[in-house]
């Protein structure tokens, strides 16, 4: 079986170093999908709605325009990823400007918070996007993340870095913003931006065998 061009819908540098990294080459197209529109309580659900509309997003542009980077739209797999934080019941994504950023990390410092990514995965060699949706699986992943108690001077200069700025739950493990995690409870490449152990499970299930991909 020929192996689908693999589709990154994101822009995020983390995730596309993560399947690198991997192994898995894939193509960069950032979707447009509109997050404001969606409005849930359940971090579980919310990850898993958010990760899916960016993917359809994407393969529906795709199935629509061409690329330069993708010969068969008709032939691809689309990743789609979104990350949230709950700290003590509240849902956090990322800080809107440095003020907010610094006063999240005051309420994170010493507690343990719960990092949330969705994964969509779409085979468009199969999903028409009607009823039928059997080539799309969608699913969540979630580590807990201790942190460390910091000074109020490093929250400020860590901010002033910039780092946690572009990031959902207000920090980077594999930057700076890892001198600060004291521990991690679960898969700690979910906390970076996507699960690679459940990222293999849904190729699996799929029907697809990672180690083709480092070939592809």
């Amino acid at each position: 079986m020929k192996i689908p061009t693999f589709v990154l819908a994101s822009a995020s540098p983390a995730r596309r170093r993560l399947l690198e990294n991997a192994g898995i080459q894939a193509v960069i197209c950032p979707s447009e999908f509109d997050e404001g529109q969606i409005q849930m309580r359940d971090a579980n659900k919310l990850v898993q709605v958010l990760a899916e509309g960016k993917a359809e997003a994407v393969a529906k542009f795709l199935l629509a325009n061409s690329h330069p980077q993708i010969p068969n739209p008709k032939s691809c797999l689309v990743l789609g990823c979104d990350s949230i934080l709950l700290i003590d019941g509240e849902i956090h994504g990322k800080p809107k400007d440095a003020e907010e950023a610094i006063s999240r990390w005051q309420k994170m410092r010493g507690k343990v918070g719960e990092l949330y990514t969705g994964h969509a995965l779409i085979d468009t060699r199969f999903d028409d996007f009607g009823e039928a949706r059997s080539r799309s699986i969608i699913r969540c992943q979630v580590t807990k993340v201790h942190f460390a108690e910091v000074t109020s001077r490093q929250i400020v200069a860590y901010v002033a870095t910039g780092e946690p700025l572009a990031c959902a739950g207000c920090f980077a493990l594999e930057g700076k913003g890892g001198l600060f995690v004291e521990k991690i409870e679960g898969c700690h490449t979910n906390v970076i931006g996507l699960s690679l152990p459940l990222l293999r499970q849904m190729l699996t299930e799929m029907g697809y065998d990672v180690a083709d991909f480092w070939q592809s």
